[in-house]
């Protein structure tokens, strides 16, 4: 997909798809603020955030112990859990399951972790149809994009590109109308759901105390592909554990008033365990694959909190750098801020370090994230560990250091001023540098800088203390 100015340059010149992100991110925005404003009034948001916080530090310092009883839990109850160190394996897992049954259809209920390790692609290569039956998931299969957005995977398409994108592949012509796709779209996943061997989830929640995985939707999808095929797989990170119902609560009420501004998602959904005796729906065999892929490596580190992260995309609709370039613009299968924070620490810094510059630092993520994940100070961190391991040019490199030397003491902090005001001349138009040599030009290319000017406050606080009837420029007003 190339590198982040090319994504960048690409995505913002597509001015619908702009728009159509910018407009859905803020809706969602403004909603989260409405349903928070609520809790504030009542006197209930601070402390569901502060529970929500300590509920997943509570697992993450006690990992393993959690894991252990989750997965004593699932297997007392028939279900067989399965640990994948790295994508491939998790991969390998789930195909050598579906491979077990024979199986040559599955329908998926929407999950960022299988887009994560690249499930679909592989199940295909298999030989196994996999249909995505999330309605923006269903939609963005057909079109062979990426999800635009954690929460809205089709958010960058409008309306009439739906329309048009349905008549393409199913060959007749569609109106512009929600309801009537969303009724097509329904007519051609039943027969799916009927059909298939294998159902494959992620996990919102699990709860240790219990084997329970807990998903959230607004779709009635989700229940048929738990329900309807005889074999389920559920592909979840590791970091997903809570400890106990009660700890679950803060969490159920902050996800949906945090991604969708809603006060709860249409269908929240328990899986514990595979069809019981006397049950009438079910499937007959529940595997649970819990994916590692660099999460482990986090415990234990100051990059901990950022596995407290609920996946309810806040901080991509409050981040000012998504709303103009889109979930595609990242390349990444996590887009927006925590994208940022958690590419590099689970993939690794060199291949992704380029990320850490769709970043403005301007701490709105951190703001708006409902467990407390410091990502502004993350992703500023992760910055000093690229200079550290020298993935910066050295021209970056060099510039930085010149400057921390210069206005690390007093002297040369005034005569780099004076200079920087002389070689500012050329580049000043209408009291604004409009573009600069070297490396400034890319930056320049989209910002106008106010010049630097003639005079330094400095210069002028002693005028500006005669003027408010001060003593002298260093003491407080005259008596």
């Amino acid at each position: 997909m190339g590198g982040l100015r090319e994504r960048v340059r690409r995505e913002v010149a597509q001015a619908a798809k702009r728009q159509a992100v910018a407009k859905a991110a803020r809706g969602h925005y403004l909603a989260r603020m409405r349903q928070w404003a609520r809790l504030a009034q009542a006197g209930r948001l601070q402390n569901l955030r502060d529970r929500a916080r300590d509920a997943k530090d509570e697992v993450l310092g006690r990992h393993s112990q959690y894991l252990a009883q989750f997965t004593q839990a699932v297997e007392a109850r028939g279900g067989r859990v399965h640990f994948a160190a790295t994508e491939a394996e998790a991969v390998g897992r789930v195909l050598a399951i579906v491979r077990e049954h024979g199986a040559k259809l599955a329908v998926k209920s929407k999950s960022m972790v299988s887009e994560e390790i690249g499930l679909t692609p592989a199940l295909e290569a298999a030989g196994v149809e996999a249909v995505e039956t999330d309605l923006g998931e269903y939609i963005i299969q057909l079109a062979g994009h990426p999800p635009a957005h954690i929460v809205g995977p089709a958010i960058h398409m409008t309306r009439r590109d739906v329309a048009d994108l349905f008549a393409r592949k199913l060959g007749r012509p569609m109106p512009e109308d929600p309801e009537m796709l969303t009724a097509v779209a329904r007519e051609v996943l039943r027969e799916k759901f009927l059909s298939a061997q294998v159902g494959i989830t992620g996990a919102n929640f699990a709860v240790a105390e219990t084997g329970t995985v807990v998903l959230l939707t607004n779709e009635g999808n989700g229940r048929m592909v738990t329900s309807l095929p005889p074999v389920l797989i559920t592909v979840m990170g590791l970091e997903k554990l809570v400890p106990t119902w009660e700890a679950l609560e803060p969490l159920l009420t902050l996800l949906p008033r945090s991604s969708t501004g809603q006060n709860v998602t249409v269908y929240v959904s328990a899986i514990t365990g595979p069809r019981q005796t006397g049950e009438l729906d079910g499937p007959q065999e529940w595997h649970v694959v819990v994916l590692d892929a660099g999460r482990s490596r986090l415990l234990g580190t100051r990059y901990q909190d950022a596995l407290r992260c609920i996946r309810c995309g806040a901080c991509l609709n409050a981040c000012p750098v998504f709303r103009v370039i889109g979930g595609h613009g990242y390349g990444t299968t996590y887009s927006g801020p925590i994208g940022i924070t958690i590419t590099g620490l689970l993939k690794g810094m060199a291949p992704h370090s380029d990320l850490l510059d769709a970043c403005s630092l301007c701490g709105a993520c951190t703001e708006v994230c409902p467990v407390q994940i410091p990502l502004h100070h993350f992703i500023r961190d992760q910055k000093t560990d690229r200079a550290r391991a020298g993935l910066v040019q050295a021209v970056e490199r060099l510039l930085f250091r010149l400057w921390g030397w210069a206005w690390s003491h007093p002297v040369r902090y005034r005569l780099s001023l004076r200079l920087a005001r002389w070689l500012a001349v050329p580049f000043v138009r209408d009291g604004y540098l409009t573009w600069g040599p070297g490396p400034l030009a890319e930056w320049m290319r989209g910002r106008d800088f106010p010049a630097p000017a003639a005079r330094t406050f400095r210069d002028r606080w002693p005028d500006l203390a005669r003027e408010e009837g001060m003593a002298d420029g260093r003491t407080g007003p005259r008596a």
